[in-house]
């Protein structure tokens, strides 16, 4: 497992692609509304990220036909943006997306409500948004990888909630998906040691019931197998000699 220690330059630029995407997202929350469909999403998040004069990074990654992941409800990840799909009041939007700048790619995922939600779907985005917070709080120099996914288990675990297993968070630089593999639940070994300098996406994603998933005919749009709705929250960080820099964090 090779894990890049990016240079004072390179942290620079990702720092910069990280501000740029997390502006992106600040006019997206802004976006979602009820009777907006999901390709009205895709197309001004892609508007916004070359805007920047950036390039969105999902677009036709491994054959991905959109630049902004949009999953509704039951949709873990990975939803195809459709001009069919429109939100409904209540519902629960995940959006995921990433951009690259000079070379440099970011990543990051919410879920939203759209319009009046109920106290359970609330409660899934609160606590899979709590579950990055309480994993980070491992993300320092001189612990184990495996620390972060093991506190986000230990506090998502007594919500009776599922984490998904069959997708994680990973490395980041100059590719979207670089070493190492980050579990969003409890692992037996310690994992490799972190170091500052290490650009990483933590993303638990947490279903409302079991954690087992499945994938649509489309070959992309993952759901829940129990039907039950899911929620997504992602952030790249930088390891640093002390705290985490969270890099795409925007006031809400």
């Amino acid at each position: 497992m090779a894990i890049t220690v990016k240079t004072k330059r390179e942290i620079e630029l990702m720092r910069e692609s990280c501000r740029l995407l997390a502006d992106v997202f600040q006019n997206l929350e802004q976006a979602v509304k009820p009777g907006i469909s999901t390709m009205e999403i895709n197309i001004l998040g892609d508007r916004l990220i070359r805007q920047h004069g950036c390039i969105p990074n999902f677009y036709h990654y491994n054959g991905y036909p959109a630049s902004i992941c949009v999953s509704v409800n039951d949709e873990v990840v990975h939803g195809i943006p459709r001009k069919n799909h429109i939100l409904q009041e209540g519902d629960i939007v995940s959006l995921d997306a990433g951009l690259i700048y000079e070379g440099y790619h970011s990543d990051m995922a919410r879920t939203f409500g759209v319009g009046q939600i109920n106290e359970e779907a609330a409660k899934l985005i609160q606590v899979t948004r709590q579950s990055f917070f309480e994993g980070i709080k491992m993300a320092r120099a001189g612990n184990h990888l495996y620390e972060i996914s093991n506190a986000i288990d230990a506090y998502v675990r007594p919500f009776g909630y599922g984490i998904v297993r069959d997708l994680v968070g990973h490395g980041i630089g100059t590719h979207l998906h670089e070493d190492p593999q980050i579990p969003n639940f409890a692992q037996s070994r310690r994992g490799p040691r972190l170091k500052p300098g290490m650009t990483l996406a933590v993303e638990p994603m947490i279903n409302m019931g079991r954690p087992e998933v499945e994938w649509l005919d489309d070959d992309w749009t993952v759901v829940t197998e129990d039907g039950s709705w899911s929620a997504h929250y992602e952030n790249t960080i930088l390891i640093t000699e002390g705290d985490p820099e969270i890099l795409t964090l925007y006031e809400s």
